[in-house]
C-alpha cells in the first residue's frame, strides 16, 4: 500500500488537525499505532513539524470527512509519492567503504568461483578491469588484500549474494547444496527423547539419595546418622 512522503509529519498534522482514530492514521501513513499514540502524546523523541496531505494532493478532504465520519472507514491516497528508481550503472558504494572493495572481490573470487565478472561487477560496484587485476594478482594492492565477506563490509545484501550464487550455479550446471532433511519429522522423537533424558536423571539423583542415606542438604555428611 502506498504510503505519504513524510509519513511522521503527516501524522502529527493528522492528529492535530481532525477526529480520526489512531487506528486510522496509522494504517493510511503506515505506521505502528505506538508510534501515533507518541505523536499525540508529544513523547516522540523529535518534535515533528505537521505536513497537510491535502496540500500535498496525497489525500482529499472528501476522504478524511468519510473517515472522521466512520471510524471503520480507511482512507485511500489520492496517489503515493514518485518513487526514485535507480539508473542503469555501477553501484554506488559510500567513499568510507570503497577500500573495502577488493575484500569483497576476492572473497566472492575464492568462495564462489563460479560467479562471472559481470555479475561481481554488479554486486560490488566495480570495474571488470579491477576483479581481473584481482584473479590473475596483478592489483596494485594485492599484498594488502585480505578476502572478506562482502555482506559483513556492507558492500551488498545477503539476499543478492545468494541470488547472484544461484544463477552462477544454474548456469554452470552446479547443483546447489543439498539440504539436510535427516530430522525432518523427527521433532516428536526428539521431545520424546530429550523427556526420557531428563526422567532418568532425575531417578539417578533420587537412587543417589538411597544410597547416601547419611548425607544432609548440600551434600554434608552426618556422622551421627548411620
Amino acid at each position: 500500500m502506498a504510503q505519504p512522503l513524510m509519513p511522521h509529519a503527516t501524522a502529527s498534522w493528522m492528529v492535530d488537525q481532525t477526529a480520526l482514530s489512531f487506528e486510522q492514521i496509522a494504517e493510511f501513513c503506515g505506521l505502528h499505532i505506538l508510534e501515533v499514540q507518541a505523536i499525540a502524546d508529544d513523547t516522540a523523541a523529535t518534535k515533528l513539524t505537521g505536513r497537510d496531505p491535502v496540500r500535498a494532493h496525497e489525500v482529499t478532504q472528501d476522504e478524511i470527512d468519510k473517515a472522521q465520519a466512520d471510524p471503520d472507514y480507511r482512507m485511500k491516497m489520492t496517489k503515493g509519492p514518485e518513487q526514485v528508481r535507480r539508473t542503469k550503472g555501477p553501484r554506488y558504494t559510500p567513499v568510507s567503504k570503497r577500500q573495502d572493495k577488493p575484500d569483497g572481490i576476492s572473497w566472492i573470487i575464492r568462495n564462489h568461483p563460479e560467479i562471472t565478472d559481470g555479475q561481481i561487477s554488479l554486486l560490488i560496484g566495480t570495474t571488470r578491469t579491477t576483479i581481473a587485476a584481482i584473479r590473475d594478482r596483478s592489483h596494485w594492492n594485492i599484498a594488502n588484500i585480505t578476502p572478506k565477506d562482502p555482506v559483513t563490509l556492507g558492500l551488498t545484501t545477503q539476499r543478492e549474494l545468494d541470488a547472484a550464487v544461484a544463477k552462477a550455479a544454474k548456469a554452470a550446471g552446479i547443483e546447489a547444496n543439498p539440504t539436510d532433511t535427516r530430522l525432518d519429522g523427527d521433532r516428536e522423537a526428539l521431545i520424546a527423547s530429550l523427556r526420557a533424558e531428563r526422567e532418568q536423571a532425575a531417578r539417578d539423583a533420587e537412587h543417589a539419595g538411597d544410597e547416601a542415606p547419611n548425607l544432609l542438604p548440600g551434600g554434608i555428611v552426618d556422622p551421627f546418622r548411620r
